[in-house]
């Protein structure tokens, strides 16, 4: 295991323990170890190599033999006889917004609760809310998230389902039997969350890849298996589909099980405006039926039979593609090699997993101009925050290793500040000044009203020192619902400001919503494409951050980090002054 996924192992065992009702000291201890390993400067393996691993504050003798133990990949019967220890039920309350270790011992001890349906039960009675520390909005609450959770189940997230799509789709090409693969649905429109996988496959000869299929070791369970359509499950709970097409009917197929639906309804009527019928079979003269045109060699020959520009997938929403692409206004979609670097990023000075040096080196060989880094303020103080003097003596370590030349990737000093309660800024307008930008993000309070929040947002917008907002709704995709904010409200204060709205492009997040852009973006929005990467390998959420920028009809021009660096300093400068 690597310093990150220790560092998870033992926040997992703490919550475990929590779980159980263990000594709160020894919970503490698994605690301050996992926070240790998130601030850890020193490289891991050497300090394990040269026995100096128990030094570190916060890592004791016995943490330390479990850390090696897991460092070198070995097993770890503690941990082991601990989850089975545990009720599985407990640990899946996990996941409902509202409860924590403590609660969940509480219901469990008071209530028997074990499972969730339990939990629904005595939510639902009323037994739940007369226990201390609960009370009728918080059961309200978790009754919401129970709710919220079962419609989750049905959905994954984009970046996990193109992760499972990628190696299938390159196994279908591989087939000889197969002329044409592509996937299609919701993956390919670039949706944030897919309900399951869809493949189209062109060939003459579909048995062998039918029995390839639904014969993937990855499979869980096939519940269809025919000659033209077959159905598997993964153990992940995600379905795929496939479908077989003789190679004329490819585009056809592709094109209306790409979708969306409201899209094919236009493109139909489209169609029939022409004098054609188009299905997922192929496209046919109204008077002479059963006669197909001409075979159709690609999608972008559909369009053009049509009298239409090609309409990337991502757009295929149904709101008003068709009508852009007629007139020729579909936007010049950016694209992930656009960017010049990124800016809502953390080191291991906050809880990154990686220093200074590493992310920028991690930038460089990606081909970036610079790098933005922006730890936490000292409010988010299970993040390790930082408060004033450690936000300075960041800021002279940047400059220091600016000044070396060491990096041909120019590194800009940020902050992600919190804004707290009343609006108000976590650090002191003096050392905020002194930064070169500033993240503004709402990390607690999120049960304010609509009204509340948004004037909260929308007095740090007004500081001078704010230059981005971050994740705007502070959603967490199929975990947690968004705040309540007026989005017209916020995105006017923003514009006038002079404020750049993130997208932050963590897969979970995908925040400010693709569905906001277009409209804001042609008010005079900018947005930044952020990763909010917590090490090297959280660069590449990028491409999720393009995909929804794409789906929000979003050229280069209004993604600030395309700008080249000399244009990026001069709106900083432009901002400070």
């Amino acid at each position: 295991m690597d310093k990150g996924e220790i560092s998870d192992t033992l926040g997992e065992i703490a919550t475990l323990l929590e779980l159980k009702g263990e000594n709160p000291f020894k919970i503490r201890a698994y605690q301050s170890g996992q926070l240790a390993l998130v601030t850890l400067e020193e490289d891991l393996g050497t300090l394990i190599e040269e026995d100096r691993l128990g030094d570190v504050k916060g890592i004791g003798k016995a943490l330390t033999e479990k850390i090696a133990t897991l460092f070198k990949d070995g097993p770890l019967p503690f941990l082991d006889d601990l989850r089975e220890s545990v009720e599985s039920g407990l640990v899946e309350m996990l996941d409902i917004p509202g409860l924590g270790a403590k609660k969940i011992k509480k219901l469990y001890d008071e209530l028997g609760v074990d499972s969730i349906d339990r939990l629904a039960q005595v939510c639902s009675t009323g037994e739940a809310a007369q226990l201390p520390g609960f009370g009728a909005k918080s059961v309200e609450k978790i009754i919401s998230g129970i709710k919220n959770r079962e419609a989750y189940s049905k959905r994954h997230l984009w970046w996990d389902a193109q992760e499972t799509a990628r190696p299938i789709l390159n196994g279908l090409r591989d087939l000889p039997q197969v002329v044409l693969a592509e996937s299609a649905g919701s993956l390919r429109r670039k949706m944030e969350t897919v309900g399951d996988l869809d493949f189209i496959a062109a060939s003459d000869d579909p048995e062998p890849i039918m029995d390839w299929f639904v014969g993937m070791p990855e499979v869980s369970e096939v519940s269809g298996h025919g000659k033209t359509k077959s159905s598997v499950r993964f153990e992940s709970g995600l379905q795929a589909d496939l479908r077989i097409v003789p190679p004329d009917q490819f585009v056809f197929a592709l094109h209306h099980f790409t979708g969306s639906k409201d899209h094919n309804i236009a493109m139909r009527s489209r169609a029939l405006s022409k004098g054609f019928s188009l299905s997922e079979w192929g496209l046919r003269t109204e008077n002479k039926e059963g006669m197909a045109v001409e075979s159709i060699p690609d999608e972008k020959s559909l369009f053009k039979l049509l009298d239409l520009n090609f309409i990337p997938p991502e757009l295929r929403e149904g709101l008003g593609e068709i009508e852009a692409s007629e007139s020729g206004d579909l936007p010049k979609l950016v694209k992930t090699g656009d960017l010049k670097g990124v800016f809502h990023n953390h080191t291991h000075a906050s809880d990154g997993a990686n220093s200074i040096e590493e992310m920028t080196q991690a930038a460089q060989d990606l081909g970036w101009e610079y790098l933005g880094l922006a730890d936490h303020s000292k409010a988010s103080f299970q993040a390790n925050g930082l408060d004033e003097a450690r936000v300075e003596e960041q800021i002279e370590k940047i400059s220091s290793l600016n000044a070396t030349g060491a990096f041909d990737c120019h590194i800009f000093a940020g902050i992600e500040c919190d804004i707290l309660k009343d609006g108000s800024l976590d650090l002191a307008d003096g050392t905020l000044s002194k930064l070169d930008y500033v993240v503004v993000s709402v990390h607690s309070s999120f049960s304010l009203s609509e009204d509340e929040m948004t004037q909260r947002l929308i007095k740090a917008i007004e500081h001078p020192s704010t230059t981005m907002v971050g994740h705007l709704t502070g959603r967490l995709l199929l975990r947690r619902e968004p705040y309540l904010v007026n989005f017209e409200k916020v995105i006017d204060a923003s514009i006038a400001n002079g404020v750049i709205m993130e997208m932050n492009a963590h897969p979970r997040r995908l925040d400010m919503d693709w569905r906001h852009w277009r409209l804001a973006a042609d008010k005079g929005l900018l947005t930044s494409v952020n990763p909010d990467a917590h090490n090297v390998s959280g660069f590449r959420y990028v491409e999720a951050g393009i995909n929804a920028c794409r789906k929000g009809w979003l050229n280069p021009e209004s993604v600030f980090n395309t700008w080249p660096l000399d244009r990026v300093n001069l709106f900083f400068e432009k901002k400070k002054a």
